[in-house]
């Protein structure tokens, strides 16, 4: 039996595809964050590796379920855009924590931490809940 798949997800397996890419190069920032070429934390440089690499995983399964959903093409495309966002900002954002080395889970006194506080949550969080949701 041959399955036709939708736009939409082979729109996000190809996004997926390029963020598992992004995540492979991302090893190039971890060593150099470890090796102190660059002045970055390296536990967040690995977080935000695992984060791509993960992320990936998590639109794959959701183009895959697609087809269970009864979503149309433009339901459909809220719900991808929605994971597609939150997982690729995850990634960009949490390297960034990295080389600003902040945290970014709550309002502090620092500008940095503050930035990246409010750009997960409204990147990352609520996407995510939206989407799942």
């Amino acid at each position: 039996m041959k399955t036709t798949e939708s736009p939409v997800a082979r729109m996000m397996v190809f996004a997926a595809a390029l963020l598992f890419l992004g995540a492979l190069l991302t090893g190039g920032f971890i060593a150099a964050a470890m090796t102190g070429q660059i002045a970055a934390d390296p536990r967040m440089a690995v977080a935000s590796h695992m984060n791509a690499l993960l992320g990936a995983l998590v639109l794959i399964a959701v183009a895959w379920s697609l087809r269970f959903v009864r979503y149309g093409e433009a339901g459909q495309l809220r719900l991808a855009y929605a994971f597609i966002v939150a997982n690729y900002a995850n990634w960009i954002i949490t390297a960034l924590k990295a080389t600003l080395h902040v945290s970014g889970v709550g309002i502090t006194e620092s500008m940095p931490n503050n930035a990246i506080f409010v750009s997960l949550n409204a990147l990352v969080v609520v996407p995510s809940l939206a989407a799942a949701g």
